[in-house]
């Protein structure tokens, strides 16, 4: 099993569509093990946008992510990091494919809805900046896997 850090952004909260966003992970199988809204203070949303530092768009994606409430979610899954990028589509809404995320809900780049790291490394970096291991759930079993693994 393999964790990776995701956001709700501050579009899709002021849209209402935190539970569709975690909706579609929950569906594709991925465990909710961190879960928590929150508003980011500049110096966390520089912290999480480290590599960025120094590009253009930079002061424009702090701006943003510290503009309202976001969701911090810890997802578990096989091949988290890239299952989850794959159902959250391309960064660009318009070149998404249709049925995931970006192309079901966002409306620009710059307003795409939700993050997800972009490497197991990432995923790692970027917990420890929302959350605290005690803050986290790991290994718990829905009961239904329960049942599979017992049959």
């Amino acid at each position: 099993m393999q964790r990776t850090f995701i956001a709700i952004k501050p579009d899709a909260i002021q849209r209402g569509l935190i539970g569709e966003v975690i909706r579609k992970f929950e569906k594709k199988g991925f465990k909710i093990i961190g879960l928590k809204i929150l508003q980011l203070d500049r110096a966390t949303a520089e912290k999480h946008y480290a590599e960025h530092v120094g590009k253009p768009f930079f002061e424009s994606l702090v701006n943003f992510i510290t503009s309202g409430p976001l969701v911090a979610m810890v997802l578990e899954g096989v091949n988290a990091v890239d299952a989850a990028r794959k159902l959250m589509g391309a960064t660009n809404p318009v070149n998404a494919d249709p049925g995931t995320i970006r192309a079901d809900y966002a409306h620009t780049m710059e307003r795409n809805i939700v993050h997800g790291s972009d490497s197991p490394e990432s995923a790692e970096r970027e917990i420890g900046i929302f959350f605290d291991e005690s803050e986290l759930v790991p290994g718990w079993k829905r009961d239904l896997e329960e049942r599979f693994i017992s049959l």
